[in-house]
Protein backbone atom coordinates (compact mmCIF):
# COMPACT_ATOMS: atom_id res chain seq x y z
CA UNK A 1 0.00 0.00 0.00
CA UNK A 2 1.39 3.59 -0.59
CA UNK A 3 0.14 7.04 -0.60
CA UNK A 4 -0.03 10.08 -3.29
CA UNK A 5 -1.04 13.55 -3.27
CA UNK A 6 -3.47 14.60 -5.79
CA UNK A 7 -5.09 17.97 -5.74
CA UNK A 8 -4.69 18.06 -2.00
CA UNK A 9 -6.56 14.96 -1.74
CA UNK A 10 -4.44 11.68 -0.13
CA UNK A 11 -4.90 8.41 -2.53
CA UNK A 12 -4.30 5.08 -1.36
CA UNK A 13 -3.13 2.50 -4.03
CA UNK A 14 -1.11 -0.68 -4.28
CA UNK A 15 0.34 -1.17 -7.94
CA UNK A 16 1.67 -4.59 -9.01
CA UNK A 17 4.52 -4.70 -11.40
CA UNK A 18 7.27 -7.40 -12.74
CA UNK A 19 9.96 -6.37 -14.81
CA UNK A 20 9.55 -8.80 -17.31
CA UNK A 21 6.25 -6.59 -17.96
CA UNK A 22 7.77 -3.32 -19.22
CA UNK A 23 5.90 -3.49 -22.62
CA UNK A 24 3.00 -4.68 -21.10
CA UNK A 25 -0.24 -1.44 -20.23
CA UNK A 26 -1.31 -0.94 -17.02
CA UNK A 27 -4.50 -2.31 -16.02
CA UNK A 28 -6.04 0.09 -13.58
CA UNK A 29 -8.80 -0.56 -11.62
CA UNK A 30 -11.63 1.73 -10.77
CA UNK A 31 -13.78 0.81 -7.96
CA UNK A 32 -17.87 1.20 -7.56
CA UNK A 33 -20.04 3.48 -5.00
CA UNK A 34 -19.86 2.43 -1.87
CA UNK A 35 -16.86 0.03 -2.53
CA UNK A 36 -12.96 0.00 -2.48
CA UNK A 37 -9.87 -1.60 -3.87
CA UNK A 38 -9.87 -4.56 -1.98
CA UNK A 39 -12.29 -5.89 -4.74
CA UNK A 40 -9.82 -6.11 -7.07
CA UNK A 41 -7.51 -8.75 -5.32
CA UNK A 42 -9.13 -12.03 -7.20
CA UNK A 43 -8.53 -10.55 -10.45
CA UNK A 44 -5.28 -8.64 -9.50
CA UNK A 45 -4.16 -12.00 -8.86
CA UNK A 46 -5.06 -14.26 -11.85
CA UNK A 47 -3.38 -10.82 -14.31
CA UNK A 48 -0.73 -9.43 -12.35
CA UNK A 49 1.73 -12.51 -13.61
CA UNK A 50 0.94 -11.07 -17.13
CA UNK A 51 0.09 -7.41 -17.13
CA UNK A 52 1.45 -4.74 -14.39
CA UNK A 53 -1.87 -3.92 -11.99
CA UNK A 54 -3.03 -0.81 -10.83
CA UNK A 55 -5.60 -0.05 -7.82
CA UNK A 56 -6.79 3.01 -5.57
CA UNK A 57 -9.37 4.15 -3.87
CA UNK A 58 -11.13 6.92 -5.00
CA UNK A 59 -10.98 10.28 -3.19
CA UNK A 60 -13.58 9.75 -0.16
CA UNK A 61 -13.41 6.12 -0.40
CA UNK A 62 -11.70 3.38 1.22
CA UNK A 63 -8.41 4.54 3.03
CA UNK A 64 -8.32 7.48 0.48
CA UNK A 65 -9.70 9.76 3.30
CA UNK A 66 -8.67 13.32 4.07
CA UNK A 67 -8.04 14.15 8.48
CA UNK A 68 -8.61 18.14 7.00
CA UNK A 69 -12.25 18.44 5.35
CA UNK A 70 -10.86 22.09 4.27
CA UNK A 71 -9.17 19.94 1.45
CA UNK A 72 -11.75 17.84 0.23
CA UNK A 73 -12.52 18.70 -3.72
CA UNK A 74 -15.94 20.46 -3.78
CA UNK A 75 -16.54 18.85 -6.84
CA UNK A 76 -18.13 14.82 -7.33
CA UNK A 77 -18.67 14.34 -10.75
CA UNK A 78 -17.78 12.12 -13.08
CA UNK A 79 -15.42 13.87 -15.00
CA UNK A 80 -13.65 15.33 -11.94
CA UNK A 81 -13.17 11.32 -10.55
CA UNK A 82 -11.34 11.06 -14.41
CA UNK A 83 -9.27 14.28 -14.16
CA UNK A 84 -8.17 12.24 -11.01
CA UNK A 85 -7.31 9.29 -13.13
CA UNK A 86 -5.50 11.44 -15.36
CA UNK A 87 -2.92 13.04 -12.78
CA UNK A 88 -2.57 9.41 -11.28
CA UNK A 89 -1.24 8.19 -14.46
CA UNK A 90 0.86 11.37 -14.97
CA UNK A 91 2.05 11.19 -11.37
CA UNK A 92 2.85 7.73 -11.66
CA UNK A 93 4.56 7.80 -14.94
CA UNK A 94 2.07 5.52 -16.93
CA UNK A 95 2.05 5.67 -20.73
CA UNK A 96 0.14 3.43 -21.42
CA UNK A 97 -3.06 1.91 -19.31
CA UNK A 98 -6.43 0.18 -19.69
CA UNK A 99 -8.88 1.61 -17.34
CA UNK A 100 -11.10 -1.35 -15.65
CA UNK A 101 -13.97 -0.06 -13.97
CA UNK A 102 -16.56 -1.73 -11.79
CA UNK A 103 -20.64 -0.40 -12.09
CA UNK A 104 -19.74 3.50 -11.05
CA UNK A 105 -16.39 3.04 -11.96
CA UNK A 106 -17.22 1.99 -15.14
CA UNK A 107 -18.73 4.82 -15.96
CA UNK A 108 -15.94 6.78 -14.33
CA UNK A 109 -13.22 4.95 -16.49
CA UNK A 110 -15.21 6.39 -19.75
CA UNK A 111 -15.16 9.85 -19.33
CA UNK A 112 -11.31 8.78 -18.11
CA UNK A 113 -10.39 7.59 -21.73
CA UNK A 114 -11.87 10.97 -22.62
CA UNK A 115 -9.58 13.19 -20.34
CA UNK A 116 -6.28 11.70 -21.21
CA UNK A 117 -6.65 9.52 -24.29
CA UNK A 118 -2.52 9.40 -25.08
CA UNK A 119 -2.43 7.32 -22.05
CA UNK A 120 -5.83 5.48 -22.03
CA UNK A 121 -5.52 2.42 -24.61
CA UNK A 122 -8.70 0.93 -23.66
CA UNK A 123 -11.56 0.58 -21.05
CA UNK A 124 -13.21 -2.34 -19.87
CA UNK A 125 -16.80 -1.64 -17.48
CA UNK A 126 -17.72 -4.34 -15.24
CA UNK A 127 -21.49 -4.53 -14.81
CA UNK A 128 -22.07 -1.10 -15.68
CA UNK A 129 -24.28 0.72 -17.65
CA UNK A 130 -26.74 3.60 -18.30
CA UNK A 131 -27.69 6.08 -20.54
CA UNK A 132 -31.27 5.95 -19.98
CA UNK A 133 -32.87 8.38 -17.23
CA UNK A 134 -36.33 6.90 -15.78
CA UNK A 135 -37.40 9.87 -13.62
CA UNK A 136 -39.44 7.91 -11.17
CA UNK A 137 -36.41 4.63 -10.42
CA UNK A 138 -34.20 7.30 -10.32
CA UNK A 139 -35.72 9.24 -7.86
CA UNK A 140 -36.63 6.08 -5.56
CA UNK A 141 -32.59 5.25 -5.95
CA UNK A 142 -31.12 8.56 -4.96
CA UNK A 143 -33.45 8.59 -1.83
CA UNK A 144 -33.04 5.18 -0.63
CA UNK A 145 -29.02 5.63 -1.32
CA UNK A 146 -29.15 9.01 0.72
CA UNK A 147 -31.07 8.22 3.39
CA UNK A 148 -28.38 4.81 3.99
CA UNK A 149 -25.65 6.72 3.90
CA UNK A 150 -27.07 9.42 6.00
CA UNK A 151 -28.37 6.71 8.79
CA UNK A 152 -24.77 4.89 8.70
CA UNK A 153 -23.72 5.52 12.49
CA UNK A 154 -19.93 3.39 12.86
CA UNK A 155 -20.85 0.90 15.51
CA UNK A 156 -23.12 -0.61 12.10
CA UNK A 157 -19.59 -2.26 11.75
CA UNK A 158 -19.69 -4.05 14.75
CA UNK A 159 -23.47 -5.69 15.02
CA UNK A 160 -23.18 -9.07 14.69
CA UNK A 161 -24.05 -11.40 11.75
CA UNK A 162 -24.46 -8.24 9.52
CA UNK A 163 -21.75 -8.97 7.49
CA UNK A 164 -23.85 -12.24 6.23
CA UNK A 165 -26.38 -10.01 5.26
CA UNK A 166 -24.00 -8.03 3.01
CA UNK A 167 -22.26 -11.15 1.43
CA UNK A 168 -25.72 -11.97 0.02
CA UNK A 169 -26.67 -8.28 -1.28
CA UNK A 170 -26.53 -7.80 -5.32
CA UNK A 171 -24.97 -11.14 -5.99
CA UNK A 172 -26.32 -14.09 -7.73
CA UNK A 173 -24.94 -16.72 -5.48
CA UNK A 174 -23.53 -15.79 -1.71
CA UNK A 175 -20.05 -14.51 -0.91
CA UNK A 176 -17.50 -15.74 1.82
CA UNK A 177 -18.67 -14.07 5.15
CA UNK A 178 -14.66 -12.30 4.34
CA UNK A 179 -16.35 -10.16 1.67
CA UNK A 180 -19.13 -9.57 3.83
CA UNK A 181 -17.57 -8.18 6.06
CA UNK A 182 -15.69 -6.36 3.55
CA UNK A 183 -18.46 -4.30 2.43
CA UNK A 184 -19.62 -3.47 5.68
CA UNK A 185 -16.72 -2.13 6.51
CA UNK A 186 -16.09 -0.05 3.50
CA UNK A 187 -19.66 0.81 3.68
CA UNK A 188 -19.51 2.40 6.99
CA UNK A 189 -15.84 4.16 6.25
CA UNK A 190 -17.21 6.25 2.90
CA UNK A 191 -16.83 9.61 3.49
CA UNK A 192 -20.47 11.42 3.90
CA UNK A 193 -19.92 13.90 1.37
CA UNK A 194 -17.99 12.03 -1.15
CA UNK A 195 -20.89 9.42 -1.38
CA UNK A 196 -23.63 11.79 -1.27
CA UNK A 197 -22.20 14.26 -3.75
CA UNK A 198 -20.85 11.05 -6.14
CA UNK A 199 -24.58 9.55 -5.96
CA UNK A 200 -26.59 12.69 -6.61
CA UNK A 201 -23.63 14.33 -9.10
CA UNK A 202 -23.79 11.07 -11.31
CA UNK A 203 -27.51 10.41 -11.30
CA UNK A 204 -29.17 13.61 -12.78
CA UNK A 205 -30.82 13.78 -15.94
CA UNK A 206 -28.17 15.81 -17.43
CA UNK A 207 -25.19 13.38 -16.54
CA UNK A 208 -27.08 10.04 -17.28
CA UNK A 209 -27.61 11.66 -21.14
CA UNK A 210 -24.01 13.12 -21.23
CA UNK A 211 -22.61 9.69 -20.63
CA UNK A 212 -23.27 7.90 -24.04
CA UNK A 213 -22.17 10.98 -25.72
CA UNK A 214 -18.83 10.64 -24.23
CA UNK A 215 -18.53 6.88 -25.37
CA UNK A 216 -19.61 7.68 -28.25
CA UNK A 217 -17.29 9.94 -29.39
CA UNK A 218 -13.77 7.93 -27.70
CA UNK A 219 -11.41 6.31 -30.70
CA UNK A 220 -10.07 3.90 -27.64
CA UNK A 221 -12.20 0.09 -28.08
CA UNK A 222 -14.40 -0.12 -25.10
CA UNK A 223 -16.02 -3.36 -23.85
CA UNK A 224 -18.43 -4.37 -21.44
CA UNK A 225 -19.12 -7.33 -19.09
CA UNK A 226 -22.53 -7.90 -17.78
CA UNK A 227 -23.80 -10.78 -15.21
CA UNK A 228 -27.28 -12.59 -16.40
CA UNK A 229 -28.16 -11.77 -12.59
CA UNK A 230 -27.44 -8.75 -12.08
CA UNK A 231 -30.53 -6.37 -10.75
CA UNK A 232 -28.84 -3.02 -10.36
CA UNK A 233 -27.31 -3.37 -13.53
CA UNK A 234 -29.48 -5.25 -16.36
CA UNK A 235 -28.50 -6.43 -19.26
CA UNK A 236 -30.56 -4.49 -21.29
CA UNK A 237 -29.28 -1.60 -19.87
CA UNK A 238 -25.66 -2.39 -20.53
CA UNK A 239 -26.40 -2.77 -24.41
CA UNK A 240 -28.06 0.03 -24.39
CA UNK A 241 -25.03 2.00 -23.04
CA UNK A 242 -22.65 0.01 -25.15
CA UNK A 243 -24.53 0.23 -28.80
CA UNK A 244 -23.50 4.11 -28.58
CA UNK A 245 -19.71 2.67 -29.05
CA UNK A 246 -18.75 1.86 -32.70
CA UNK A 247 -17.74 -1.64 -31.51
CA UNK A 248 -20.90 -2.35 -30.65
CA UNK A 249 -21.86 -2.57 -34.93
CA UNK A 250 -20.50 -6.05 -35.08
CA UNK A 251 -23.07 -7.95 -33.67
CA UNK A 252 -22.59 -6.46 -30.35
CA UNK A 253 -19.09 -7.51 -30.35
CA UNK A 254 -17.87 -5.50 -27.08
CA UNK A 255 -20.83 -7.04 -24.75
CA UNK A 256 -20.05 -10.15 -22.83
CA UNK A 257 -22.17 -12.11 -21.05
CA UNK A 258 -20.92 -13.97 -17.46
CA UNK A 259 -23.37 -16.54 -16.27
CA UNK A 260 -24.65 -17.20 -13.04
CA UNK A 261 -23.27 -13.95 -11.83
CA UNK A 262 -25.00 -10.94 -9.89
CA UNK A 263 -23.52 -7.01 -10.03
CA UNK A 264 -20.18 -7.96 -8.78
CA UNK A 265 -18.52 -9.64 -11.35
CA UNK A 266 -14.78 -9.54 -10.08
CA UNK A 267 -16.04 -11.34 -6.74
CA UNK A 268 -18.60 -14.00 -8.08
CA UNK A 269 -17.10 -15.13 -11.51
CA UNK A 270 -13.05 -13.91 -11.26
CA UNK A 271 -11.58 -16.91 -13.44
CA UNK A 272 -14.52 -16.17 -16.54
CA UNK A 273 -13.96 -12.03 -15.81
CA UNK A 274 -9.97 -12.56 -16.22
CA UNK A 275 -10.60 -14.73 -19.04
CA UNK A 276 -12.45 -12.16 -21.06
CA UNK A 277 -10.12 -9.39 -20.09
CA UNK A 278 -7.32 -11.26 -21.21
CA UNK A 279 -8.69 -12.27 -24.71
CA UNK A 280 -10.16 -8.69 -25.16
CA UNK A 281 -6.08 -7.41 -24.31
CA UNK A 282 -4.58 -9.68 -27.20
CA UNK A 283 -7.46 -9.49 -29.63
CA UNK A 284 -6.51 -6.17 -29.45
CA UNK A 285 -2.89 -6.48 -29.37
CA UNK A 286 -3.07 -8.57 -32.44
CA UNK A 287 -5.51 -5.88 -34.45
CA UNK A 288 -3.03 -2.94 -33.66
CA UNK A 289 -0.35 -5.12 -34.80
CA UNK A 290 -2.08 -5.87 -38.35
Amino acid sequence: MAKIDILGYPHVYDFIKEGSQVNAPVLVFVHGWLLSRSYWQPLIELLSPHYPCLRYDLRGFGDSQSINSISIPQSYTLESYAQDISLLLTKLNIEQAWLIGHSLGGNIAIWGAQCCPERVKGVICLNSGGGIYLKEEFERFRNAGAQLVKRRPSWLAYLPGLDFLFARAMVARPLSRYWGRQRLLDFVKADQRAALATLMDSTTETEVHLLPKVLANLSQPVYFLAGTEDKIMELKYVQHLASFHSLFEANASNVFVIPECGHLGMLEQPFLVSKYIGNILKETTKSCKN
